[in-house]
């Protein structure tokens, strides 16, 4: 009879597919013992309505993991009523069983207790188990004819202590699901947020540099066709740049040169009549901070350009720090928290274990200054 254990042990695995009602109805096995009772000692509709009264009993039994499937193993996905509902049917139908196979009916307590256990909360799943436990152990000494072996109740109450188990585990590794889940969700948000802050720098830089070209023309058109041309021509290029960008940027690939931002800075800074007094070399800034220092002199010049209202713009490099300074109205209060391209730059300045800074430069104009490893 200790063998029966095994039946509460039927407990959600939640085995996959079409493995999962075999791993649920092997341990009908266990129904073997009251089958035999019933074949040998009883007869003729006796011994059919026994034979049919365990069939009906294991059907269901297997019917309650259906539902459970069904319902996704979630715990109080149905009403209680219904749950103590199909408890009593299966507890009427162990009883019922006792008529036919005895002592050895006493088998389907087991199975009882570990459903009871997986459908109810804990507190009332453990009421049920021991009001099961109590009333096979009273029976067991009243009921004349049976003996107490002890092996009854012991397996309740090791089905009981297995499904509890089992039943924490489950809990855990829902948690670790949800944990799963919610942590992809922020690495998708977090995408969100790195590639938006990628392409606002990207084409906030591209777009200003084509805008002012584009007015340079519109003015010169009149009075200079050929540099109006020679203008159109730099927004066409600057356009297919930044249409390369962008894909490069879609692709996840794209990294920028701290020689090449020197050169579009020049470039764009010219074409809006801004003097630029820029590094000529960059030898002394190592390869780690080449990109971080690139793309503050994309965000820096863009706000010149943008913002400043400035004739010059300087760029000071050295191995740890970058300046980029201009001769224009200077900050406003809110420059520091304010506009989607500081805040970007400066959530790269933290990931560089860089500081940055906003202020007054020693023109009176924006100074923007990042230095790594303050």
């Amino acid at each position: 009879m200790k063998r029966t254990l095994p039946a509460a042990m039927a407990a959600e695995d939640r085995p996959p597919g079409r493995w999962g009602w075999l791993a649920v109805g092997v341990w009908l096995f266990y129904l073997v013992q009251p089958l035999t009772e019933i074949w040998q000692t009883q007869h003729g509709v006796t011994r059919v309505l026994g034979l049919l009264n365990l069939l009906v009993f294991g059907l269901a039994y297997i019917s309650f993991f259906g539902v459970l499937r069904w319902q996704e193993f979630r715990q109080n996905s149905s009403p209680l009523w219904q749950r103590l509902g199909y408890l009593t049917v299966m507890l009427g139908l162990a009883l019922l069983l006792t008529t036919t196979a005895g002592q050895t009916a006493l088998t389907c307590m087991v199975y009882i207790a570990a459903t009871a256990l997986l459908t109810l909360d804990v507190r009332v799943g453990v009421l049920v188990v021991l009001l099961l436990l109590g009333g096979v152990e009273l029976a067991m000494r009243v009921v004349p004819g049976w003996s107490d072996d002890g092996s009854y109740g012991f397996a309740i109450f090791l089905a009981g202590v297995a499904v509890l188990a089992m039943r924490r585990a489950m809990q855990r590794s829902s948690e670790l699901t949800r944990a799963r889940q919610d942590m992809a969700d922020l690495a998708v948000q977090e995408e969100r947020n790195r590639f938006a802050r990628d392409l606002h720098d990207i084409l906030g830089h591209s777009l200003t540099v084509i805008t002012v070209k584009a007015e340079l023309a519109g003015r010169l058109i009149q009075v200079n066709p050929e540099k109006a041309a020679a203008e159109v021509a730099d927004v066409e290029s600057l356009a297919r740049a930044a249409l390369g960008d962008v894909r490069a940027a879609v692709a996840g690939y794209r990294e920028l040169s701290l020689a090449g931002e020197l050169v579009s800075a020049r470039t764009a800074l010219q074409a809006a009549e801004i003097k630029p007094d820029l590094p000529t070399t960059m030898d002394e800034v190592p390869e780690e901070n080449r990109e971080l220092f690139a793309w503050v002199i994309r965000e820096g010049v863009t706000n010149v350009i943008r913002h400043s209202g400035a004739k010059r713009c300087t760029i000071k490099l050295a191995a740890r720090q970058i300046e980029v300074l201009d001769d224009g109205k200077g900050p406003t209060p809110n420059d520091a928290t304010s506009g989607h391209g500081l805040m970007g730059l400066r959530e790269r300045a933290d990931q560089a274990g860089a500081g940055l800074q906003v202020g007054q430069s020693p023109d009176g104009g924006f100074r923007l200054a990042v230095k790594v490893g303050t």
